[in-house]
């Protein structure tokens, strides 16, 4: 698919004859320069806009509409702070109209899970940055969506946390085997998370290469050190044009 964008005098190719699918159960990571589209394709994913060109196809269906669809988690956790973490993770069943004791029963089901036990009643002001960001993936989780699409989900996080999130993240996958399709800049977190990752090159965007990501699982931190994985690495910054000779 394709998308432009024309206003104040200027025209903006985003996406160009981007093509590619995920399969059930896949974990795939979306990197690519600023610019390169990332963000404005999860906005054509989920139907909060349409392509000018190509069709976007869920479970083998072109549908009507995709909104509601798929989980969405942007960039920013957008928790409301006037709502507790609980009051906040149920929103989208309350978007829904479904009964508040029963999707309040469904959260505290999952609030262990997520690290959020003993935090359900705080308002986002007390949490730190990364109950934040798991309060806002337990939220994407409540949809009920098979696939989750997440926008740098870690991006403004400190890299212990980061890491820390990371292998909470994949264990929680694995667990429930839910779909992820994962935008981030961290060439290193899109090799670690990922089944395969999708390069996109500068705008307009297109995809460059889809690396398959061969490193058993479960993935543990001690992987970054080996030769494999650096490989990975130097692969994917020359497909973003960066030296990778640093990593050994």
């Amino acid at each position: 698919m394709s998308k432009t964008f024309v206003g104040s005098g200027r025209v903006v190719h985003a996406l160009h004859d981007v093509s590619f699918q995920v399969m059930p159960g896949e974990f795939v990571t979306i990197i690519g320069a600023s610019g390169s589209g990332k963000s404005t394709l999860f906005n054509l994913c989920v139907g909060l806009l349409e392509p000018d060109e190509g069709s976007i196809i869920i479970d083998g269906n072109r549908p009507p509409s995709r909104l509601g669809m798929l989980g969405y988690m942007p960039q920013r956790d957008l928790l409301l702070p006037w709502r507790s973490v609980l009051d906040n993770v149920i929103l989208p069943q309350d978007i829904k109209g479904v009964p508040r004791k029963e999707s309040r029963q469904k959260a505290m089901d999952m609030v262990k899970r997520f690290g959020l036990e003993g935090f359900e009643h705080d308002y986002p002001s007390a949490l730190s940055g990364g109950m934040r960001q798991r309060a806002a993936l337990l939220r994407t989780w409540l949809t009920g969506c098979d696939t989750l699409l997440l926008d740098e989900p870690f991006g403004a996080l400190d890299a212990l946390t980061r890491k820390e999130l990371q292998d909470w993240l994949l264990g929680v996958w694995q667990e429930f085997g839910r779909t992820v399709v994962f935008i981030t800049h961290d060439v290193e977190e899109a090799a670690y998370l990922a089944d395969r990752v999708i390069v996109l090159g500068a705008r307009p965007g297109t995809v460059k290469r889809e690396l398959v990501v061969d490193l058993p699982r479960p993935r543990r931190l001690s992987m970054l050190a080996e030769p494999g994985f650096g490989e990975l690495v130097r692969t994917l910054l020359a497909d973003l044009g960066v030296d990778g000779s640093v990593y050994l």
